[in-house]
């Protein structure tokens, strides 16, 4: 029997958080190797263990997988969440980089300069309220089923949901005017396996702080 993946990452979301996520929705249990040091990351590049110098990296299936994008492809295959022919996943792609595109907004919202911080929130509520959610919410009118794609859970709503989570910490107004999200975010969220990842004491990680920023420019030296 194959152990449980094993995931190289710092004690932070950043772009392992999505990973966490969607190994707990698909129930897989999985350990996690906390980078706490500079030496600790750079043991990792001169075992070989890091193709391109960098993590996240994760130990699956006697793989060292890097890359996050490639990375969930990976999972998503393996546990039947990429759709069920080229024409879903292409739809899947797309609603993923979509939600990607958001996701990256709001987790580099810590990294900015207090000076831009209010300008960068304003564009994140911009892009969220009038540019991302109305595509989605267009998407579950448009069909009325459960799911975006195909009408099986798939990557693309983990991902979303997740996303979701997070524009509620920007701004918990911003779901005010998307009842269908709202509706999908509870439907995923009371999954067995995503409500066990929500509950306090789980693998999920809480909002980068200024204490996890810098314990971050030590590792990575930035």
């Amino acid at each position: 029997m194959a152990g449980k993946p094993v995931l190289h990452y710092f004690d932070s979301r950043g772009r392992m958080e999505c990973i966490r996520w969607l190994l707990a929705a698909a129930g897989v249990e999985f350990e996690e190797k906390l980078i706490e040091s500079p030496e600790d990351l750079d043991k990792l590049k001169n075992d070989g263990s890091l193709m391109f110098q960098q993590v996240p990296m994760v130990e699956i299936d006697g793989m060292k997988l890097v890359q996050t994008r490639a990375i969930l492809n990976y999972i998503a295959t393996k546990h039947n969440l990429y759709g069920k022919d080229m024409k879903e996943r292409v739809l899947i792609d797309m609603y993923t980089e979509g939600t990607a595109d958001l996701n990256e907004m709001i987790m580099l919202l810590p990294l900015c300069p207090a000076d831009q911080k209010d300008a960068k929130i304003a564009l994140i509520k911009d892009r969220t309220k009038n540019r991302y959610l109305p595509v989605f919410e267009k998407v579950l009118k448009s069909h009325g089923q459960d799911y975006l794609v195909g009408n099986k859970l798939s990557r693309a709503d983990i991902h979303l949901t997740e996303l979701l989570y997070y524009v509620e910490e920007v701004d918990s107004s911003l779901l005010a005017n998307f009842p269908l999200l709202k509706a999908l975010k509870t439907r995923i969220s009371n999954l067995p396996s995503v409500k066990k990842f929500l509950q306090p004491g789980s693998q999920r990680k809480p909002p980068t702080d200024e204490k996890k920023l810098e314990e971050a420019r030590k590792i990575f030296k930035f």
